[in-house]
């Protein structure tokens, strides 16, 4: 059974005009047949932040939501928490703070079921801090800027759903350009993957590869140091980190990169059927032009006449159409 799908959600998901993600999400999950699992441990307002996505997901269809609240590493071996995710077809990560949801599920039977649900083909989805923690390497804790500069935040284990990467959230928005390069700036073998809010990377298996479409209205900013040039492992404490050859990839709404290959996957331009007849009518005009001129046996009001006659006509797959002479 292939993995199911992941979703990185930036954070600051629109939750109510245009809640594109959180619906995608139920409908991976099943739609009115979906279960739910919410884990809001990284979140400090409690069971509120349950009763806003309860009233979310449920509205958009969900059959079933429970809450998953481990908040001691004692309470992630609830054997009721664990059945909870078992059930599920879809389990959801709210934002907060990922080094305390990393703390108090990682390696516990509740990290272990969330594991297992993807295994089996269920959706995971975490926004914010539930989306750092999706990745091998976390994010802990850092500051914000665009220079990356040694020691501005720090690393901790992630679930390792998305493996040999690490993974920022609310990027664009909280300039979190510098922390996430200086990550890979020592760590070259990652890759840097950073999410705008209101932003979602769902990653799917296709034939093999983690692939990753890109839905919302931000976009999600890949850096892959593989061939770079560092000098982070010298650089003294607090400044600027060489970082040079890094390959960058903005990528908005409705790209696709393949994690595996760490490369864009081309897409095919999609036309509207109605720009499509425009486009079709045009080119049969210009070919209908050239003969003319080619046979220059009409002067160019003549073949202006033709022109507006032919687009006056009915479309030849109209069966009504009836046949009309030359009236040049």
């Amino acid at each position: 059974m292939p993995k199911g799908p992941l979703m990185i959600i930036g954070g600051a998901e629109d939750k109510v005009r245009k809640p594109t993600i959180l619906k995608h999400f139920v409908s991976l999950s099943g739609g009115r047949d979906a279960r739910i699992a919410v884990i809001p441990t990284a979140s400090s307002l409690g069971r509120e932040v349950v009763d806003v996505y309860d009233a979310l997901f449920s509205k958009f269809g969900a059959a079933r939501v429970d809450a998953v609240r481990p908040e001691t590493r004692e309470q992630a071996h609830d054997p009721a928490l664990v059945k909870a995710l078992d059930e599920a077809t879809g389990v959801f990560m709210t934002g907060g703070n990922q080094l305390k949801l990393s703390s108090v599920i990682g390696g516990t039977p509740v990290g272990e079921a969330i594991l297992r649900a993807h295994e089996r083909g269920a959706v995971v989805a975490g926004t914010s801090a539930g989306a750092s923690i999706q990745s091998s390497h976390m994010v802990a804790f850092g500051v914000g800027g665009s220079t990356p500069k040694q020691r501005m935040t720090q690393v901790a284990a992630g679930l390792g759903l998305v493996p040999t990467t690490v993974i920022d959230q609310h990027f664009d928005q909280r300039n979190r350009y510098g922390r996430l390069l200086m990550i890979v700036a020592q760590s070259p073998q990652l890759l840097g993957i950073g999410v705008d809010e209101d932003t979602c990377g769902l990653v799917e298996d296709v034939d093999g590869d983690s692939v990753m479409r890109v839905i919302g209205k931000g976009a999600v900013t890949v850096f892959d140091g593989a061939r770079m040039v560092s000098n982070a492992h010298e650089a003294p404490r607090s400044s600027p980190i060489l970082a040079s050859g890094v390959v960058f990839h903005v990528l908005p709404e409705g790209s696709v990169f393949d994690l595996t290959t760490r490369t864009l996957v081309p897409q095919e331009t999609e036309v509207a059927a109605e720009d499509a007849l425009e486009l079709a009518e045009a080119s049969r005009d210009l070919r209908q032009l050239a003969r003319d001129i080619a046979a220059a046996d009409a002067t160019p009001a003549a073949i202006r006449r033709r022109l507006k006659l032919r687009r006056a006509q009915p479309h030849p797959s109209d069966d009504t159409a009836t046949p009309q002479g030359d009236q040049a």
